[in-house]
């Protein structure tokens, strides 16, 4: 049994019994016992431990972890202090430095964003060490979605879209009391081809918030 200790429990418990989980489950049995698997398996679930139901306003949705060695710690995005930033984060760094005037930090771990409400959600929880979408189709998918259901049932929360896998799930998110905002990819590949920097996403996130008597997120990190 799953211990997220915190709200989540009760809203997924039902997910841990159902056959796709099951099945899921016994995957990544056998591929942590016979692979180098990202993240570390305490650290899988770090997104919804760090971040309960009722504290998200905003949701940032990547696509599986990183999968270079000791990169990956659950939350999308993030790395762990000591380890260098990768492109995709230092794209994100640059946008934010552009939008709120804040200068990027020396590491790349997000959880300060993480502890004030921003669930860094991949689709994917798990991959091989190497090998990109490794683990896609395996049953995430279906976890993931059902938590984005549940957020969408919620109001005043900033969904923030990056590149053409997170805007699928775009058809998930139909309540029209919360706010998607989408740009491309912030991989080097994408985001400098156009689409991602300049749309302001952080200072865009905390206007909505604001105006919902609701308190902006500290986008600094220390």
């Amino acid at each position: 049994m799953i211990k997220l200790a915190n709200e989540w429990d009760e809203l997924l418990q039902d997910e841990w019994e159902k056959p796709y989980y099951q099945n899921l489950r016994l995957f990544l049995k056998q591929e942590y016992k016979t692979h180098n698997i990202c993240p570390d398996m305490h650290d899988i679930f770090n997104a919804l431990k760090y971040t309960s139901y009722s504290d998200v306003k905003a949701v940032i949705l990547g696509q599986d972890p990183y999968h270079g060695e000791g990169q990956a710690h659950g939350l999308c995005f993030s790395v762990k202090k000591g380890i260098q930033v990768p492109p995709s984060l230092h794209n994100i760094f640059k946008e934010l430095q552009n939008d709120c005037g804040i200068n990027p930090p020396a590491h790349g771990e997000l959880t300060d964003w993480a502890k004030q409400g921003v669930l860094l959600l991949n689709t994917v929880l798990t991959v091989r060490q190497g090998q990109a979408n490794s683990h896609k189709n395996q049953g995430w998918e279906i976890l993931t979605d059902r938590i984005i259901e549940i957020l969408n049932n919620r109001d005043n929360i900033v969904f923030i879209l990056w590149g053409s896998h997170a805007k699928a799930k775009t058809c998930l998110l139909t309540n029209r009391n919360n706010l998607i905002l989408t740009g491309t990819h912030p991989s080097p590949l994408s985001a400098n081809k156009g689409g991602f920097f300049g749309n302001r996403y952080f200072s865009k996130t905390n206007a909505f918030l604001r105006e919902r008597n609701i308190d902006g997120i500290n986008w600094q990190i220390n």
